[in-house]
Formats: C-alpha cells, sequence, structure tokens
C-alpha cells in the first residue's frame, strides 16, 4: 500500500502577511486552513475532546498573538506547531500535578474513516490504543510525521530537537505500536505509519 503524501501547504503569503499585521479576516482564514490537524493532533496528546477543543484555541491565541514576530526564516506550520507543542506540554505539565483522571480510550472515536469493516475497525481501535500509550515525547514526533504529513526537519524545528532524534524517536514510536499491535493479536502487514496515514482524511 502507497502512503498518502499528508503535507500541510503553506498559507499565501500575502494572506499571512496581513494577519501579521493584525487582519482579523486574513488570520480567520489561517485558522480555518490549519484548524482540524492542529485539534486531531492536540486530541490525540491528551485524549481529552473538550480539552483539545480548548488548547486548540488557545495555541490559535498565542499564533495570532506571536504573528508579528513570525520570521519568514522557517515555514508556518513547523512554527504553528512548535507553539502548539509549547502550549500542549504547559497543560500536561499543569495536569501532572492535579489529581488524576482516568480516560477511557474508547470515548475517543478513532479520527474519521467511512464505513470501515467491523475487522478495520477493531484495527483502528487497537491502533490507537496503542499510540495512546507511547510517552508524549514519541507520541508528538509520531503524529506529527504520520498524521499532520511534517517532514523530519520541520519536526525537528517544532519540537526543538536534533534531526537524530527525531528519526530514533519515530523510530521507536514506530516499534512500540508494532509490538503492541501484536500483543494484542493484530495482524498488521504495513508499518505503523501506513496504518495510521490509511485512517486520516
Amino acid at each position: 500500500m502507497l502512503r498518502r503524501e499528508l503535507a500541510l501547504e503553506q498559507p499565501d503569503l500575502g494572506i499571512l502577511r496581513k494577519a501579521q499585521r493584525g487582519d482579523e479576516r486574513a488570520f480567520s482564514i489561517i485558522v480555518r486552513a490549519y484548524e482540524r490537524p492542529v485539534y486531531n493532533y492536540v486530541l490525540r496528546l491528551v485524549g481529552d475532546r473538550a480539552l483539545a477543543e480548548d488548547l486548540t484555541q488557545e495555541s490559535f491565541l498565542r499564533i495570532y498573538q506571536g504573528l508579528p514576530g513570525f520570521s519568514l526564516r522557517s515555514r508556518f506550520t513547523t512554527w504553528m506547531f512548535q507553539v502548539t507543542k509549547n502550549r500542549v506540554l504547559d497543560e500536561l505539565r499543569a495536569l501532572e500535578r492535579r489529581p488524576k483522571s482516568v480516560v477511557n480510550i474508547d470515548d475517543i472515536a478513532p479520527l474519521e474513516s467511512l464505513d470501515p469493516p467491523f475487522e478495520r475497525a477493531e484495527t483502528i481501535t487497537a491502533l490507537w490504543r496503542a499510540v495512546e500509550a507511547l510517552n508524549v515525547d514519541l507520541k508528538m514526533a509520531l503524529l506529527l510525521r504520520d498524521i499532520v504529513g511534517l517532514s523530519y526537519t520541520e519536526i525537528a524545528d517544532s519540537l526543538e530537537i536534533t534531526l537524530a532524534t527525531v528519526k530514533w524517536r519515530i523510530y521507536k514510536a514506530r516499534e512500540e505500536v508494532q509490538a503492541a499491535l501484536v500483543r494484542e493479536g493484530v495482524g498488521v502487514t504495513t508499518s505503523a505509519a501506513g496504518a495510521l496515514s490509511t485512517i486520516t482524511e
């Protein structure tokens, strides 16, 4: 099975420059273009829909506030996910200090797929359960690659780590996901990356 290219397009430069000058209409175009991939990324990191919606909104608020200082030396999507990562990490640290509440993975629907057969639905559920069990560093790298579609270099910039670390984290994440699927008796013939990419739009 061929892996689909999921890479996000960059915003129109004219719209981006207007948004940097505080044009709210231009910024709303940017939000509409990237709100869904950012929300899906955040949801898979925090496992709670309401919290993911709040963090997505807060991330876009930070992006709006930071836009005047954004330099075009990096790709907009790289910077956007860096801002989002920092907001999510702030929240995860705060959550660690609060009493734990259990989130049932079954309460989190898989990313939209149209009427999957029963066996495929089971595989998707097992796959997301395996992704959910990853530590946050591995999960962030894997989701940015296989769900968002960023390049290794963009992920390194977004997560502020070396390219070698990105490659290791993605390799390790895929290895752990595959091992978890094997433990559950799920037969997956493609890599975790292929399995993840086939269940996103």
